[in-house]
């Protein structure tokens, strides 16, 4: 997959959206079957942590979801990794207050499930505290590789989805934009949302050109998200 996030880590040197190409060409066979094979090993639960203090000592490559607040983002946990409930899923938005992490057995993968974010209905401690341990975990995990950013085709980006871009632009996290419950759009409507969303990513140096389309109720672009996930069980 082609990307403008240069490296692990590595901020773009050249001007946002310089010599971009925003053509998605998809992965390879080869690379969706290494997603195939990952997500068919054991993908299970094993840390919890509330407070930065306590994250577990690094082990394996982390990829990070991230993502408002009832955006989907434990469905599509549940989704890609071929599990009915290995994330919890509510439906009282802002309900998860910590990072979850899932081992997958196949590579040295784990998937981080962070605190959703811009709930304005939450309290004003507990929001600063699960969204500031999500803030500090992006700044400074040192064997975080990607983070997925998920955005609802549904809606408008809201403001705090453009701060959390800065923060992983200024952190020179590399993030891949994941729109989320595709199926609820219809196609018209989805491309000027596709679209919309392409020209935001060019505005960013951490962010890879190509955006993921899924919908984990009908499996929209799982295959897709899953190898990209797979690139990194090396």
């Amino acid at each position: 997959m082609v990307d403008h996030a240069q490296g692990d880590g590595a901020q773009a040197e050249d001007s946002p959206g310089k010599g971009l190409n925003f053509e998605n060409t998809g992965p390879t066979p080869e690379q969706i079957e290494a997603g195939r094979r990952l997500f068919a090993s054991p993908c299970e639960f094993f840390y919890a942590a509330q407070a930065l203090e306590h994250l577990p000592e690094p082990r394996g490559n982390e990829v990070a979801l991230a993502g408002r607040s009832n955006v989907g983002k434990s469905s599509l946990i549940n989704a890609v990794t071929g599990r009915k409930a290995l994330a919890r899923v509510s439906h009282q938005p802002g309900r998860t207050r910590q990072l979850n992490f899932f081992e997958c057995a196949a590579g040295p993968v784990v998937l981080v499930d962070m605190p959703g974010y811009g709930y304005a209905e939450a309290p004003k401690e507990i929001k600063r505290d699960w969204q500031g341990l999500m803030l500090d975990y992006l700044r400074g995990r040192p064997n975080l590789r990607r983070v997925y950013l998920l955005l609802d085709a549904r809606v408008e980006v809201k403001v705090s989805d453009l701060t959390v871009m800065e923060l992983l632009d200024q952190s020179a996290v590399p993030f891949q934009i994941v729109l989320t419950k595709a199926d609820s759009v219809k196609p018209g409507p989805l491309k000027r949302k596709q679209e919309e969303v392409q020209a935001l990513v060019a505005q960013h140096p951490a962010a890879l050109n190509q955006i993921i389309t899924t919908s984990s109720a009908g499996g929209i672009g799982i295959e897709e998200l899953r190898a990209a996930i797979a690139e990194f069980a090396v």
